[in-house]
């Protein structure tokens, strides 16, 4: 009986809480945002930033006057697929929180106040809700909003930091470039050992890794709260040019980033810095993403699926 309900629930697909993905050309769902008057696409300038509560940034550059910015109304942000019907998969209802303005623009940070996903029917989420999801930590309307957020391919990169004391690299996928500037956004966990230091400093460095190395960049992960031993890796690294900070060798690129400021979002800090440097390091190949599991399943089910790796 167990193994014919989860045939009905997922197929033949194993159960995980995000599928990693690679997108072999654009990511092809859009993203827009609307506040009832205007409608505008977000696709490439929207990031997650914080999971408690749920807080999005999206940057507006100073010539788009489409949205006109007011702390008592409400914004919504809807999800399509990026199919041939380009199907609407989540509809989020947010409020103003933040904003960081700056000359050629801002960053409007909005929390989320209600999720409603459409990846599937609401009888089969709520089943897989109930048999996989539930715990003290996450309840329903957590998970339709971090299924609604990650219906958007959101990407990893790994991020680094060293001081004489203290060294870390760990991968984040809440983390965004500026288009078209040289601006950075990340959010942090307040549970990252290496957080403060960051904020100390003003300095950290990102790179763009590619998906080949998924496995390694995972075991990496384990060291979200620091520190770590470099002299421990199975991997080679080389020391950013301006901060000296390590960097694995088999990454694409890397930037290094001068923090200017920061913001508590509740569960992560905002960090908002500016490049100082970039380094191309090999060639770019093929990068990796966390799409929701749900949002998979929706994928699968129209033939539209990312390749799993």
């Amino acid at each position: 009986m167990k193994k014919l309900l989860r045939k009905i629930l997922f197929g033949p697909v194993p159960v995980i809480e995000y599928a990693t993905v690679t997108v072999e050309s654009d990511i092809r769902e859009k993203v827009w945002l609307t506040d009832k008057k205007s409608r505008i696409d977000i696709s490439a300038n929207h990031w997650l930033l914080c999971l408690d509560p749920v807080v999005f940034g999206v940057w507006f550059g100073k010539v788009d006057n489409s949205i006109i910015f007011d702390k008592e109304k409400e914004y919504e942000i809807c999800f399509t697929d990026g199919g041939n019907d380009a199907a609407v998969v989540a509809v989020l209802k947010l409020k103003f929180f933040n904003t960081i303005v700056e000359e050629d623009g801002r960053l409007l940070l909005l929390t989320l106040t209600n999720a409603t996903t459409q990846h599937i029917s609401f009888i089969r989420t709520r089943l897989i809700f109930y048999k996989y999801y539930k715990k003290p930590e996450q309840d329903y309307f957590k998970l339709k909003s971090f299924a609604a957020a990650y219906s958007y391919p959101r990407k990893v990169r790994v991020v680094s930091y060293k001081d004489e004391a203290h060294n870390n690299i760990f991968p984040m996928d809440l983390t965004g470039d500026i288009p078209f500037s040289k601006r950075y956004v990340f959010g942090l966990r307040h549970t990252n050992q290496t957080l403060d230091r960051i904020i100390a400093a003003k300095k950290i460095v990102i790179a763009e890794v590619p998906y080949a190395y998924r496995q390694t960049i995972y075991q990496l992960g384990k060291h979200h709260r620091g520190p770590l031993a470099l002299d421990k890796l199975s991997f080679d690294l080389i020391q950013s040019e301006s901060f000296g900070f390590p960097v694995p060798a088999w990454a694409n690129s890397y930037k290094e980033i001068r923090i200017v400021q920061t913001m508590n979002l509740g569960s992560h800090m905002l960090l908002w810095g500016e490049e100082i440097n970039e380094k191309q390091l090999n060639e770019d190949a093929g990068h990796l993403f966390h799409i929701h599991f749900l949002y998979y399943l929706h994928q699968q089910r129209k033939g539209i699926a990312y390749p799993l790796v």
